[in-house]
């Protein structure tokens, strides 16, 4: 799975670029995880921020403190941190928003909300394509909410999902079927900017 290099700190976060296949927090199903892994690395306390899933690679930022914590939870719960995530998507979906809500479905996953739907969650994300080959599509997605699982399950609704996605899309052979073909690509807030490239796995999918 690699290791998650560090990207950018500052005296009250870090940014590292996690590796697909490594939980941000504890998982039933891993034995390790990035937050642990890292504080032992860098012997110091850490203070998870936000998650990214299992099987997407990219950026995830933590404070090295209780009130830079405090300050960037806020922002991510208050949508002023700005997040864009590249994903490997079969077909190609149109430009624009998915404005769809979100229900909580069985084992931890998400569907879309029916019509009134009570305990159903606004969900919007922002899609642009940037290439298409072979009935495959490079797509630049920005989630404007953050719910669970939301990319994947907006991809999906609209016929286009992830091309690697063991719940909501296919599987490519060439990538372990735990691997998202979904990456964390930026994170800008409070006027900054971090950015993940796409790791060699993904960039093998890409053509030229």
């Amino acid at each position: 799975m690699g290791r998650a290099d560090v990207i950018a700190e500052t005296g009250g976060w870090i940014a590292v670029d996690k590796p697909a296949g490594l939980p941000v927090v504890p998982a039933p199903t891993s034995g390790e995880c990035l937050w642990r892994l890292l504080e032992a690395e860098r012997d110091e306390r850490l203070w998870v921020v936000h998650r990214i899933d299992r099987g997407t690679s990219g950026v995830v930022v933590f404070a090295r403190d209780a009130d830079t914590h405090r300050r960037l939870s806020m922002a991510f719960e208050h949508g002023d941190v700005t997040k864009t995530y590249l994903g490997f998507v079969q077909g190609t979906p149109p430009d624009g928003p998915i404005d769809a809500p979100l229900h909580e479905a069985r084992r931890g996953r998400m569907r879309p909300a029916r019509e009134n739907e009570p305990g159903s969650l606004h969900a919007r994300t922002d899609l642009r394509v940037l290439q298409t080959w072979d009935d495959v599509s490079l797509v630049e997605a920005r989630p404007k909410t953050g719910r669970h699982h939301q990319i994947r399950v907006h991809l999906k609704m609209i016929g286009t999902p992830l091309l690697s996605d063991p719940i909501y899309g296919g599987v490519v052979r060439e990538l372990p079927n735990w691997r998202l073909t979904l990456h964390a690509h930026t994170l800008e807030f409070e006027d900054t900017r971090v950015e993940s490239s796409l790791p060699t796995d993904l960039r093998a999918l890409q053509r030229p």
